[in-house]
């Protein structure tokens, strides 16, 4: 027997969209026990707002994030608003007793995610980070394999996450070249450190460098400066002993989706890269000869949640399938009352490497990740 959930949703940009479309069609994928409603949304103007309203389906509208955790007929929060807002609104909503699915970053800096898992711990409400690229099937399937024992011992990892979307050195400024926390290493390393910690477990220790490489940028009334970084690489050590190497840029030519990875074990190799996200590269060691080299698995319905999208293999799923993918994640969690992985702790698993990449770039150092 299903039942409503009041979602309210805020923020309206890139991912607000995608949520809201999730939240429309994840029951109907995967007739889930729950049912999203889209009761209300909040933007940052009354105009923005009612014009997202209505477009994205929302009954309601507001200027004021405050409206929507103070609302007792709101059931469940999901912020898809700058990170900078991610702290406050994510702590008001855990204690007002709502179930919180928080776009990644968890937070803007170290110090806020750590608030935001303590707020999710104490409070005892389901609290989820969201990151979307994981949940591809064949990422899942890669996850599997590596558990399973597939590939043996793992003893390499490369990964990067690689876009070019300020690539042209004349590109104008925006919110992403300024502070810290909207650089590539705040921007998109979380994602590919996530898979990492995902797929190999927990990072010890990283060894990172950083760099901005357009200092300038054409601004509203003349060059500003770049105050964040362009590219990012560190040099990591896992916990299970496995050496690594991460990269991370948004100035790659010709990169638009690079979320990539080639993890290497004594029986075996896997290969990924998310511009083809509907296969997987598997070697296996003890392939005859006369076949040897990596293979493309595409995937199908034994690959996640594929066969609720499409019953023919290599058909494919998309971005949106994954948000989709997320939608139910987190409503299972809200029925079970138990945070599903990638919950709060997780985001900040993320955060803590981020850190210790900014401290090793700082004192050119071995740096420990933080594990409290």
């Amino acid at each position: 027997m299903t039942r409503s959930l009041r979602i309210g949703l805020i923020g309206a940009g890139y991912m607000g969209k995608r949520h809201a479309v999730a939240m429309q069609a994840v029951g109907a994928v995967f007739n889930t026990t729950l049912r999203p409603v889209c009761e209300m949304i909040a933007t940052s103007n009354p105009e923005s707002a009612a014009r997202a309203a209505a477009a994205l389906g929302f009954a309601r509208h507001t200027d004021n994030w405050q409206d929507i955790v103070a609302d007792p007929s709101i059931d469940a929060v999901i912020i898809a608003s700058p990170q900078s807002t991610h702290r406050e609104i994510a702590i008001a909503a855990l204690n007002a007793g709502k179930p919180v699915l928080c776009e990644k970053p968890l937070g803007a800096s170290l110090d806020d995610a750590t608030a935001m898992a303590q707020a999710a711990r104490d409070s005892g409400m389901v609290a989820m980070t969201g990151f979307n690229y994981i949940r591809t099937p064949a990422s899942v399937f890669a996850r599997e394999l590596i558990a399973n024992g597939a590939i043996g011992e793992l003893t390499w990892v490369r990964a990067e996450h690689t876009e070019d979307f300020l690539a042209d050195p004349e590109a104008p400024a925006t919110w992403r070249t300024r502070g810290d926390a909207n650089g590539t290493l705040g921007d998109l390393a979380p994602h590919i450190i996530n898979a990492a910690l995902a797929l190999a477990g927990p990072i010890e220790s990283v060894l990172a460098d950083v760099e901005t490489v357009h200092h300038s940028r054409p601004g509203e009334s003349g060059p500003e400066d770049v105050s964040n970084d362009d590219q990012a690489h560190a040099l990591v050590r896992f916990a299970r002993g496995t050496m690594g190497h991460l990269f991370f840029s948004r100035i790659a030519t010709g990169r638009k989706m690079g979320y990539a990875y080639e993890i290497n074990g004594t029986e075996g190799a896997i290969r990924f890269d998310q511009e083809d996200q509907n296969a997987l590269w598997l070697y296996e060691r003890n392939d005859d000869e006369a076949v040897a080299g990596f293979r493309k698995i595409l995937t199908n319905g034994h690959h996640g949640a594929y066969g609720a999208f499409c019953e023919g293999p290599g058909h494919g799923t998309g971005y949106q399938d994954q948000l989709t993918i997320e939608a139910r994640d987190f409503l299972q969690a809200i029925e079970s009352g138990v945070s599903q992985w990638p919950s709060f702790e997780d985001g900040l698993a993320v955060s803590r490497v981020v850190d210790a990449c900014r401290q090793s770039a700082a004192n050119g150092q071995w740096t420990q990740v933080s594990k409290t």
